[in-house]
């Protein structure tokens, strides 16, 4: 405590305050003892009393010996102002570092939702460089581990805009990049010479580095890269607080670019297999028109259970077969099992002549493998004859095939046959139709008749409507036949469920003449 005049000479302390200003003794001038944000506020706090005033004020706080201290004042009877000294130092210290806390904690949570909100590789490492140049140094570079002969890098100078560049480099050169991209064995931040930094490592317009460090960019069990933080020269080295800090930023940037780097795999490698999965792009086949159409259950998906395929003959004249069939359940496991179908169907082609063979066949290998599931199928054989397409059909519990005449009639196959992969023998029996120019044979799903909508919602599409449909189609080419059958299901269907949906149009040409150009349309063979 200081007891000071309205002069501001000091008339009392105590032993606290002793210690704190060894200066202040009694009668001395309180501006020559005193720092001068207290003699200024004793100043004030007289100037204050002479008028009158005597409200209380909001404690001042200043600087006295290296130590932070709150400044109470009580005006007294006698005119004097007392001075009350509290030591601030620890709380102000403890206030500070739960800000810096607080604001560490903000920033990591928005590093996450920022990294997190994008599964592109190139994306998270602008992100991170981005929100490291602004937040932990004056400019920052990504690194990615190299799949070839260059290192994929992203640079940023502080309120910039990323910059990518492949750079060409041996990353073994620059001490302890290699070991951070290699991940193994692991390595704590490395801070390297300023003047050994190659300049590729200095982004455009920086000038010169006074201080780098490289923190390891922690991956889901592989390295995900490296961090490069960079400062001017002249600005402060970074302390081992924000080193520490730094590599927890390291750790949530380097999950994200892991993740994003394992979902680009995984993509790629769906896509490859999906490639086998989907229905093929339909090509030309001489004297012969095919179109197909499929639609999966949901409309997120790309595959499911049913499936159809066309195998050209290989020599001239030779028929060409169709397949169309349908695998108990939908989604991606129907799928695998409609591949296994499909690739066995192609290891059969050279007993497409013999259809009965080739459902036997089928029918064992799905027996003899994990799957539990059935499919029901139908194969056609189309051959271009002088009087129009001479067609096969061989059903394994699979709906009729229908048959739509020039006169709009529309007659069902004489076909029929167990399904396969449920029991051990399959018997059928095959049917041949002659098509005339302008009739069609239609093969489908029961995705189709079991489609459920309607003005009341409730009501199959039904075989009896699809026959009215087709009949509607008489004389119309294959693609024709296909997109009129899927649209008027879909709108039947409306914004409902359904299950997958495949159908395929063989139809005789009426003349030889290309209806697109080179003879292509989409999902569709020509004459």
């Amino acid at each position: 405590m200081l007891v000071a005049d309205a002069a501001g000479t000091l008339t009392k302390r105590n032993e606290a305050a002793r210690v704190a200003l060894p200066a202040a003794c009694p009668g001395t001038h309180l501006a020559d003892v005193v720092p001068a944000w207290l003699a200024a506020a004793h100043r004030s706090t007289c100037l204050a009393g002479l008028r009158g005033v005597h409200e209380p004020k909001a404690p001042l706080s200043g600087v006295i010996a290296g130590r932070r201290f709150e400044a109470h004042s009580s005006v007294r009877d006698d005119g004097t102002v007392a001075w009350w000294l509290v030591d601030d130092t620890d709380h102000q210290l403890a206030r500070e570092a739960l800000r810096m806390e607080r604001e560490q904690t903000a920033f990591l949570a928005a590093a996450s939702s920022a990294l997190l909100s994008s599964l592109n590789l190139g994306r998270c490492m602008d992100v991170t460089a981005q929100m490291a140049s602004d937040h932990l140094a004056d400019a920052a570079l990504v690194i990615a581990p190299s799949r070839g002969r260059r290192l994929p890098v992203v640079s940023c100078l502080r309120g910039g805009t990323p910059v990518a560049s492949q750079e060409a480099i041996d990353p073994d050169e620059v001490p302890g990049l290699g070991e951070a991209l290699r991940g193994f064995p692991p390595v704590p931040s490395r801070w390297i010479d300023a003047s050994a930094a190659p300049h590729w490592m200095t982004p455009e317009g920086f000038g010169p580095i006074g201080a780098i460090v490289i923190t390891p960019l922690p991956g889901h069990g592989v390295p995900a890269g490296a961090l490069v933080l960079l400062r001017k020269e002249g600005r402060a080295a970074f302390t081992d607080e924000e080193e520490v800090f730094a590599r927890l930023f390291a750790a949530r940037a380097g999950a994200a670019m892991s993740a994003a780097r394992l979902y680009a795999e995984q993509t790629a490698i769906s896509e490859v297999l999906m490639r086998d999965l989907l229905p093929p792009v339909l090509h030309q086949i001489s004297g012969v028109d095919f179109a197909g159409s499929y639609r999966p259950s949901a409309d997120h998906e790309r595959v499911g259970g049913d499936f159809y395929d066309v195998h050209p003959g290989t020599a001239e004249g030779e028929a060409s077969l169709v397949a169309l069939g349908d695998v108990c359940g939908k989604g991606l496991e129907a799928a695998v099992l409609t591949g296994k179908i499909r690739n066995t169907l192609h290891a059969l082609l050279p007993l497409a002549d013999d259809h009965e063979r080739m459902l036997s066949l089928l029918n064992t290998a799905l027996l003899n493998s994990h799957h539990t599931r059935f499919a029901t199928l139908v194969l056609a054989s189309a051959a271009r004859k002088a009087n129009g397409v001479c067609v096969r059909l061989t059903s394994a519990g699979h709906p009729h095939p229908l048959i739509i005449r020039a006169n709009g009639t529309v007659e069902e196959a004489d076909t029929r046959g167990t399904l396969i992969g449920a029991l051990p023998d399959v018997g059928a029996r095959t049917a041949t139709v002659t098509l005339a120019p302008g009739e069609s044979c239609v093969l489908y799903t029961d995705g189709i008749t079991d489609a459920r909508g309607g003005p009341l919602g409730d009501a199959f599409f039904g075989e009896e409507r699809l026959q009215r449909a087709l009949a509607e189609c008489a004389g119309m080419p294959a693609e024709g036949i296909v997109e009129h059958v899927q649209m008027l299901v879909s709108q039947w269907l409306g914004n409902r469920g359904h299950d997958d949906m495949a159908v395929v149009a063989i139809c005789a040409p009426r003349t030889h003449h290309l209806s697109a150009v080179d003879g292509h349309t989409r999902g569709r063979y020509t004459a």
